[in-house]
């Protein structure tokens, strides 16, 4: 089967029901997208939540990660796994020309989540949300159109921004899950033991300090990326700026509830959402006539510059960044080790 750029119907209505459940969110605010781009937008993050649910819910994220570079590869050879969301990417692929670093900047993220990576430093958790986050606003910029290097560095801050919201929203249900995002050297400065919050998550004064720090810098970053958006073409202004709305939502909601997401979980409601929706519309509409932004020029962060680079040109569907290569053969060194275990209690116990 070679892949051809024509999505079939049942293929995206497969899309379309695996984000309606799977990103409310982003479900919201695709319906301000012009169908020339809320089509393959839901294919794209259709097979992001795929693969990102694969990896966080699944029994064997290690094994979930090498079958997505298994995927990959056979979507970009036009040979994808016969399954509709795999059909419809590779299709996607082909019809928007999508640079594969990209999305194998993707798989590395979900690597690093196999691992069980922490992260030191804020800048090393900003690589992570690269991977994971701001690629996802590349590849949309690559779906419109869009390749000049200020309006890609613009997308690469929303996305750092949401998924840094996202965390904020998520510490006490990541840490009850054995996983930890917020950056190590915040608990040495706040003098709390890693460790011990992950075995009994509170939302001490401490964790709420951290919780706050990332809205703020998410706020920076929103701040940033909306420039971008003045800047897309006018169709899709608002459903990006509904989508950087939304999420900007999600942070409000964090500091309405004191910085606490460890007892409670941040959210929306459907009339927050229609707000934002109608605020977007109206935004997109005064944004044609207000000067443009000097922050629109200004240089991407040093953890997203690798996805500027990869989108604003032509780049070999064969590379691979020496990060991904030994990320996936510590992924596969795992692998073997886990099944040669297997085999030797299987041997023992017969």
């Amino acid at each position: 089967m070679t892949a051809e750029s024509h999505i079939s119907a049942p293929d995206m209505d497969a899309c379309r029901a695996a984000i309606r459940t799977g990103s409310r969110s982003f479900h919201a605010a695709s319906r301000l997208l012009p169908t020339s781009l809320r089509d393959p937008a839901l294919v794209l993050y259709a097979f992001c939540r795929v693969a990102d649910d694969a990896v966080d819910e699944g029994v064997d994220p290690v094994r979930a990660v090498l079958q997505l570079q298994d995927r990959l590869d056979r979507a970009y050879a036009g040979q994808p796994h016969d399954a509709p969301i795999d059909r419809a990417f590779a299709a996607m692929v082909v019809r928007h020309d999508l640079p594969r670093a990209l999305p194998d900047a993707l798989l590395e993220g979900l690597a690093w989540d196999a691992e069980g990576r922490r992260f030191t430093t804020f800048s090393e958790l900003v690589d992570y949300a690269a991977r994971v986050a701001a690629v996802v606003g590349a590849m949309m910029c690559v779906l419109m159109g869009v390749r000049d290097r200020d309006r890609l560095a613009r997308a690469c801050d929303l996305g750092v921004a949401m998924q840094l919201t996202n965390i904020a929203r998520d510490i006490g249900e990541d840490a009850r899950n054995g996983r930890l995002y917020l950056p190590l050297a915040w608990f040495d400065d706040a003098q709390l033991c890693p460790e011990r919050f992950l075995r009994t998550p509170a939302a001490c004064p401490e964790i709420r300090t951290m919780t706050a720090q990332l809205l703020q810098d998410a706020d920076r970053l929103y701040q940033r990326a909306s420039a971008g958006i003045s800047a897309l073409p006018l169709a899709c202004r608002p459903g990006i700026f509904a989508a950087r709305h939304i999420y900007g939502g999600i942070g409000g909601s964090i500091r309405a509830q004191g910085h606490d997401s460890i007892t409670q979980r941040a959210y929306t409601t459907k009339r927050q959402k229609l707000g934002w929706l109608s605020l977007s519309a109206a935004q997109a509409a005064l944004s044609m006539v207000q000067p443009q932004a000097a922050t629109l020029h200004a240089r991407p962060l040093p953890e997203t510059r690798f996805l500027v680079d990869a989108a604003s040109r032509d780049t070999d569907a064969t590379t691979r960044s020496q990060t991904l290569i030994d990320a996936m053969a510590r992924l596969r060194a795992r692998d073997i080790s886990a099944r040669q275990t297997y085999r030797d209690m299987s041997r023992r116990s017969a």
